[in-house]
């Protein structure tokens, strides 16, 4: 039944690709062993299975013909030892299978989990979360299941149909061929319902993803919160029932369908086991073979009808194994256009000194060789530069403010430093390096960032800390978290710092969040920090609480901070403004608002929103 209800959209009249084959047969190789012994097991249970209708013979036509009971006693303890050793030899079979099966899937899962984990910030802004999370499962279990399975399938029934109608050709080869002869009866009603399962079973994974993906979206806290502030709850569950009543429609087509196909299988054996004893009992009236033989080619006969079914769509269920192979491929095969450099040499004791020279940027294009499935038909290239021959110099130790209007470039400024994209013109250098000479764990370990909404894991407290340094101790958990103003805040949750955030923090105020991310970046200890708008979205109180974590987190560190906060910004070393992607004035703020220029106006509006009344 698994050939028939599949999913092999795509896989009829398929040629089977070389170069999956091969990569197909690489990731198989550490388990050639396993594989053999797999085939090997599957072969002597094939041919236990061919000893009960022979032993079956010799019962009717010696032991019980001649009156022989030792005879039939030790056909007896033949016939239990060969259903014994069958069940061993099946136990054994499901091992093997299983061990190549998870093998596979470990391997797979692992090398595409990395794989996607050293992508560009890029891949991800074009890539749908749920795609990915399908070819890490679903696509990863189908290949394996594809390939041990059909692995066991094809082997076992050319085994099985080979050795049956050989020893019913030995037996009897007129009633062979009539039992051969109406296989085509059945295979042909079969295919037909096999095609319309594939359709239905299409349909279903359909309907079933749309049902996963609404439930995703509602049950996240975002979407729950959505729901209520809009007073949805009767249309969502209106839509839900629409979709579930889909799935349930398709669930009963289904049903029947196999249930037409088994009925359809057991009526042609029946039939042909039937036509196969009729026959054969007319020559044994006639003395033309003996009962013994009649009875073990009915039970031969009904060993020939599944296999012959399963081999006539052997071919599909090959494909079907390489089309699940070949998706996971194509995502190990999307290139990831920032990598470290052959010669790249680790960033070692950096100090800070940071350069821009002469940068130019835009957003790019998906790489060519990126599947259309993953985003590789969008183009998210920007029209312009998004930054245009920016020239900074920031001094180890120095704090710099980046201030602008929005869309002037300040986030992809920043974004550039730890190379989550790389420039199109100009470097940037840390100490001299340039950023792209250095290994990017080496680099990303010298740069912390804190973001406006920093992301934390449903995790504990401490688990989210320790992101940052695995091997960190409670005691510097305590003291970072005492240097960020959160320390108390942890202390009077239920379970301190066992306790669970939840899903993005949410367990946790916007403040207290910062604080925390401020702590983790604090583990990290990075000579150079990025803040981008860490504090436009907090309240006056948290925002004082915040800004005196801050003062600890950047004091004896470069950084390069984003803000709309006066407070923020007046206490920079350096005030750079960026206007349409290229810096138009750098200064102090005294320096600034003397010139009169954008600075000035920018000031202005931070002036009169700070002083507006609270409403």
């Amino acid at each position: 039944m698994h050939s028939m209800s599949a999913d092999r959209s795509g896989v009829v009249g398929r040629q089977l690709n070389s170069d999956t084959r091969r990569r197909v047969f690489s990731f198989a190789a550490p388990y050639r062993r396993t594989i053999i012994g797999f085939v090997a097991t599957i072969i002597l249970s094939t041919f236990l299975g061919l000893l009960p209708p022979l032993i079956i013979l010799k019962v009717f036509d010696v032991a019980i013909e001649d009156r022989n009971g030792g005879y039939l006693n030790t056909l007896f303890i033949i016939m239990v030892i060969a259903a014994v050793g069958e069940a061993a030899l099946s136990l054994v079979e499901r091992w093997l299978s299983s061990r190549i099966g998870e093998g596979l899937i470990f391997d797979l899962r692992v090398k595409l989990f990395d794989h996607v984990q050293r992508m560009p910030l890029s891949f991800f802004t074009r890539t749908q979360t749920g795609t990915l999370i399908s070819r890490l499962n679903n696509d990863v279990i189908g290949a394996q299941r594809a390939f041990t399975g059909t692995l066991g399938t094809v082997v076992g029934n050319f085994i099985t149909l080979g050795g049956t109608l050989i020893a019913m050709l030995l037996l009897e080869w007129r009633l062979t061929l009539i039992a051969v002869v109406i296989l085509p009866v059945f295979v042909l009603p079969a295919r037909r319902v096999g095609r319309g399962l594939q359709d239905i079973t299409r349909e279903g994974m359909n309907v079933n993803a749309s049902m996963n993906n609404t439930m995703t979206e509602r049950f996240n806290v975002a979407g729950a919160l959505l729901v209520k502030l809009f007073g949805r709850h009767d249309s969502e569950a209106d839509d839900f029932s629409g979709r579930a009543g889909r799935v349930r429609d398709i669930g009963i087509k289904s049903a029947m369908f196999s249930r037409v196909f088994l009925v359809s299988l057991t009526l042609v054996g029946s039939i042909g086991t039937a036509l196969v004893y009729w026959l054969g009992g007319k020559l044994a009236i006639d003395g033309d073979i003996s009962r013994g033989t009649l009875v073990a080619l009915g039970l031969y006969t009904v060993r020939i009808y599944l296999p012959l079914t399963s081999l006539s769509n052997a071919r599909i269920d090959v494909m079907t194994a390489f089309v699940s192979f070949e998706r996971v491929f194509e995502v190990l095969d999307t290139p990831n256009p920032i990598t470290d450099a052959p010669d790249a040499v680790d960033l070692v004791d950096p100090k800070g000194a940071v350069r821009f020279d002469h940068v130019r940027f835009r957003y790019p294009d998906p790489v060519e060789g990126t599947p259309e499935s993953l985003g590789g038909n969008e183009s998210t290239a920007s029209v312009t530069d998004v930054l245009s021959n920016v020239d900074l110099d920031i001094q180890p130790g120095q704090m710099v403010a980046l201030v602008g209007p929005s869309g002037a470039g300040k986030t992809t400024l920043t974004s550039l430093l730890p190379r989550l994209y790389d420039v199109d013109d100009g470097a940037i250098t840390i100490d001299g390096h340039d950023v792209r000479s250095v290994t990017q764990r080496s680099l990303r370990q010298a740069i912390g960032v804190v973001s406006q909404d920093p992301h934390l894991f449903h995790e504990t407290v401490a688990a989210n800390l320790r992101y940052a340094r695995p091997d960190a101790t409670i005691d510097q958990l305590i003291e970072a978290c005492r240097a960020a103003r959160i320390d108390h805040v942890i202390a009077a949750l239920p379970e301190g710092y066992d306790t669970i955030v939840g899903e993005r923090g949410y367990r946790l105020s916007g403040g207290e969040k910062q604080r925390l991310a401020i702590a983790r970046m604090l583990l990290k200890n990075p000579v150079i920090v990025v803040l981008d708008e860490a504090t436009s979205h907090l309240d006056t109180e948290n925002e004082a609480q915040v800004q005196e974590a801050l003062a600890t987190a950047l004091a004896g560190r470069t950084s390069l901070v984003i803000a709309h906060r006066l407070s923020t910004i007046t206490d920079a070393d350096k005030i750079v403004v960026l206007d349409e992607g290229r810096v138009v004035e750098s200064g102090t703020h005294d320096e600034l608002r003397h010139l009169g220029g954008l600075y000035e106006d920018l000031y202005e509006t931070l002036v009169r929103a700070d002083h507006s009344p609270d409403i």
